[in-house]
């Protein structure tokens, strides 16, 4: 195999421990690749800071959907932030994806593993991401090969996808099998507890930001001149473009906020929709479709924009307002979970009650009729870096290895 090195370095590593690192596998279709590599960065940048502390290395198997009508085949093996990631292709019919992604995803990657244990890797515990299909998947390969097995559940995957009888009986057997559950924020607890999970069973752990890579421009001016805007108020959206994002809310609300300009940044089914909605409100001269943008890119755009909105109807926690604040940009959140988690001070925004364009045009107004200091928004951010995060994961890894080690 080949390996394609990314261009970023990874985070610095502070000096090792005595103790050998745990090894773990972590498992996720929800990863970047060449192919698509924005897909899952929130799952890569939790990784990057966890391994960075040194109690903790990994490599990463992340399956990538395919089709042989559609074709397309990207490198196997890739080295992103010195993480090796692997992409075994799995079968991913259109329209049964949902159907057939769990054992579509367990046989790539089963396959994939056993190359690489044949080759010598081995490794302690399987890190798995999203309960359906991932996790349902990463428990077959554990139970096969004894291996401990904790899902972090991050969103649809526990407000959605149980709604649909075969993968809730599928997502209830993963939760009862499974090790350990991270939630990444109290709402999807509640949700995992709901589906059956014990309390005990199951530790939240927020998203954090990058703090470094997030932060405000230099010159607001300068920046918003970069990027061609002008006085007017500048909201931005930032996601994939499908329904559930909401995007369509924020385009609504446009014609009871004159003078303000809307900037979406993302990619979707829906872009057409979008440019649609905006011609027959009349305020297509006011909303940039900007496209998909590099992560490392975003900052720029978060640092001109005067309020972020985010209008999501179904978020487990929405890293975009973290990455909005850090750059001190305020934001207005629909009622998601983890928004209220995230927005608890005046300095980073508010949180609407009911997502709908009138809700968020008169949110907007609330917040730039007395924007808070950007600074302050900046501060607040301050207290959402991963560290914690990175000492709770190995916690309940460390808890798990233990538990094994007993039984």
């Amino acid at each position: 195999m080949s390996a394609s090195r990314a261009v970023d370095a990874p985070i610095p590593m502070p000096m090792r421990r005595a103790q050998s690192p745990i090894r773990l596998l972590t498992f996720s279709s929800l990863y970047p690749s060449p192919g698509r590599p924005n897909h899952g960065v929130f799952v890569e940048n939790r990784l990057r800071h966890l391994v960075a502390g040194g109690e903790a290395e990994s490599t990463v198997l992340a399956p990538v959907p395919w089709f042989p009508l559609r074709g397309g085949r990207g490198p196997a093996e890739v080295l992103r932030h010195g993480l090796r990631v692997h992409h075994p292709r799995f079968l991913a019919p259109p329209g049964l994806g949902m159907l057939t992604a769990p054992a579509t995803l367990y046989a790539a990657a089963r396959a994939a593993l056993a190359r690489l244990r044949k080759g010598g890797f081995d490794f302690d515990l399987i890190d798995a991401h999203y309960l359906y299909p991932d996790g349902v998947a990463a428990l077959r390969l554990g139970q096969e090969l004894g291996k401990p097995v904790v899902i972090t559940a991050r969103g649809s995957d526990v407000s959605q996808l149980p709604n649909y009888r075969l993968p809730r009986r599928a997502i209830r057997r993963a939760i009862e099998g499974a090790d350990a559950l991270i939630a990444v924020s109290a709402g999807l607890r509640d949700g995992l507890m709901a589906l059956g999970a014990p309390a005990e069973k199951v530790t939240v752990l927020r998203n954090g930001v990058d703090l470094d890579l997030f932060h405000p421009p230099p010159s607001r001016q300068a920046a918003r001149a970069a990027l061609g805007l002008g006085e007017e108020p500048v909201l931005i959206s930032v996601g994939h473009l499908i329904e559930r994002k909401g995007h369509h809310h924020v385009v609504a609300a446009l014609p009871m906020l004159p003078g303000h300009r809307l900037l979406i940044l993302g990619e979707g089914p829906e872009r057409a929709a979008l440019l649609a909605l905006a011609r027959q409100l009349g305020v297509e001269e006011r909303v940039r479709l900007v496209g998909a943008q590099p992560h490392a890119a975003l900052p720029e755009w978060y640092g001109a924009a005067d309020a972020m909105v985010l209008a999501s109807s179904r978020e487990g926690w929405a890293n975009v307002l973290l990455e909005s604040m850090a750059c001190g940009t305020p934001v207005v959140a629909s009622p998601a979970w983890g928004s209220r988690e995230a927005v608890r001070s005046p300095a980073a925004g508010l949180v609407l009650e009911e997502t709908t364009p009138e809700a968020v045009a008169a949110g907007v107004r609330r917040l730039l009729a007395d924007s808070p200091d950007r600074a302050a928004t900046r501060r607040y951010a301050e207290g959402f870096g991963w560290d914690d995060t990175t000492a709770g994961q190995m916690a309940v890894f460390r808890r798990v290895l233990a538990a094994r080690a007993g039984a």
